[in-house]
Parts: structure tokens; C-alpha cells; sequence
């Protein structure tokens, strides 16, 4: 199933896309958030869509996409996950995952635009696989366990600001949690849509220039190793994101080092999980 949200922003309301269509399941469940998650939404959803999809509503053309899933009680990221992403920031590949947070209310849909901070020097792009958890987790005992705590698989943007991120103190968060910085989407792959996620192409450009071009079989720490080693030290509510890190290709990573600017338009994709296009304002 692939699972969205449209409508204006703050007012989105759940949705499916069946044979390209977008099709409006507000009728039937209040959000992809939490409690659906958590109470065993998803086969519910997929009954439904069994037993009559013809009958739920078709979704206005030109509605807005929002963020695939509902506002998260935590964004937790991954940094330097990737083997040569590593390489190109000239540091050694972590023995543990390195782990920051996101904001919750940078969280926004995949064709929004997305506003430059008005103190910012040097905003950048990251196309990263998202990962929604599909049931609480907490203390599983295996990564084999944890591939039962996954729900699915989205686009998430990783937009970053690396003057707060690197040369302003404190930690990553401050770079990674401006307004609009968190581009969720367009759809929510359950985990039965992708038949082998340490295989996914992953592109991002810049005004039509190839920026980034991997595969998430450079990855470090596999979505399911990451799930089971957050679980030991906090717990993963059903719905939370975490997103699982960049490929090669950043701004910062070029010689010399490029950065966002006004006008500029970002469209990135994962295998399976479709594109996102931003306009930077």
C-alpha cells in the first residue's frame, strides 16, 4: 500500500493511492499518526481497500501533498551512515550510529517550499530513506525482531543549514531544525511494496544538475540494526521517523563548497518511493 496525506497544510487528511489515483480515506480513520500505527492500522486499511476501494472518494486534482504521515513524536537521524558519504566528509566510518534529532515542526510535505533562514550562510541538501515505526519498541531483543517494527518506507529531505550545524556550538540540531526542513513523502511504502531495501537508487539534483547519486547498499547500519540499537536506549512510539542518512553528493562535501540560495529548485527520489521537487525561497 502506498499511503499519503493532502489538503492544506495543518488540515491534512489520510489518503491512498490505488492505480495512480489518490483516493480520500478520512471517512474511516482520523490520520496516519500513532493510533493508527499502533492499533493495527494497517491491516485494517488494507481490508478495506480489499473489500471496496471503488467506493472511497477520489481526491480533488491539484490538492496539496503533505508530509506521508502525521507529525511524529520524534525525527531521529542518522548521521555519517553512509560508507562513502563518510569518505567524502574526511571522517572515519562510526562504530556505533551517530545520532541527532529533528525538530517535529519541520515537518512538511514534498512539493512545499521550503524557506532559506534568514540567518543562513550555507543551506544543504541530503536525500535520505525514511523509515516509519510500525509498533512501540523498546528493548527488542534482535534485528531480526525489529523488521516487525517497521511500517513502511518514504523520501525523506535532510535540509540542513551547516554554518548553525557546524561553527554555531552546541549540537547537530541547531542545523537541522529550521522551519520546513524535514520534507516528508510524497507516499508511505508499506514494507510489503519493497522487496529489498539495502538496494535502492537514490538521486538528488539542483536545478537540474546531478548533485547526489547512491545506493543503500553503501549503508553502514541497516534500517533494521538501527531500529533494534535505538530501541536499547530509548523507546520508538509507533509513527516516529527516523531517517537513516545521505549518500555522497552534498553541498559541503564539493570543492569548493556550494550552498542553496533563493530560487533554487531541489528534486530528489528513492527506488520505489517516488520524488519530491522543491522550490528554495
Amino acid at each position: 500500500m502506498k499511503l499519503i496525506r493532502f489538503g492544506d497544510k495543518g488540515q491534512e487528511k489520510p489518503g491512498v493511492i490505488i492505480e495512480g489515483v489518490r483516493k480520500d480515506c478520512s471517512a474511516h480513520f482520523e490520520d496516519w499518526n500513532h493510533d493508527f500505527f499502533q492499533h493495527d492500522g494497517l491491516a485494517k486499511l488494507k481490508s478495506l481497500i480489499e473489500s471496496g476501494a471503488d467506493s472511497l472518494p477520489t481526491v480533488p486534482e491539484g490538492t496539496r501533498w503533505g508530509a506521508s504521515v502525521a507529525r511524529p513524536g520524534m525525527i531521529m537521524c542518522i548521521g555519517l551512515n553512509y560508507s562513502d558519504h563518510a569518505k567524502e566528509s574526511g571522517m572515519e566510518p562510526p562504530s556505533e550510529p551517530v545520532l541527532f534529532m529533528k525538530a517535529t515542526n519541520t515537518l512538511s510535505g514534498p512539493y512545499d517550499e521550503v524557506p532559506i533562514p534568514k540567518l543562513s550562510e550555507k543551506t544543504d541538501w541530503e536525500v535520505e530513506l525514511g523509515l516509519v515505526i510500525g509498533k512501540d519498541a523498546s528493548y527488542l531483543p534482535s534485528k531480526e525482531a525489529a523488521k516487525d517494527y517497521i511500517a513502511g518506507y518514504c523520501v525523506v529531505h535532510d535540509v540542513s543549514e551547516r554554518h548553525f550545524q557546524l561553527e554555531r556550538g552546541g549540537q547537530w540540531v541547531k542545523g537541522k531544525s529550521c522551519p520546513g526542513f524535514s520534507p516528508v513523502g510524497p507516499y508511505l511504502s508499506t514494507v510489503d511494496e519493497i522487496s529489498d531495501v539495502m538496494n535502492l537508487n537514490m538521486t538528488l539534483s539542483v536545478n537540474g544538475e546531478a548533485r547526489q547519486n547512491g545506493n543503500t547498499k553503501t549503508m553502514i547500519f541497516d534500517p533494521f540494526h538501527l531500529v533494534h540499537y535505538l530501541s536499547q536506549f530509548m523507546l520508538l512510539e509507533a509513527g516516529d521517523i527516523i531517517s537513516t542518512g545521505t549518500p555522497p553528493g552534498v553541498g559541503l562535501g564539493m570543492k569548493p563548497p556550494v550552498f542553496l540560495k533563493a530560487g533554487d529548485v531541489v528534486e530528489l527520489g528513492v527506488d520505489g518511493l517516488g520524488t519530491q521537487k522543491q522550490t528554495f525561497v
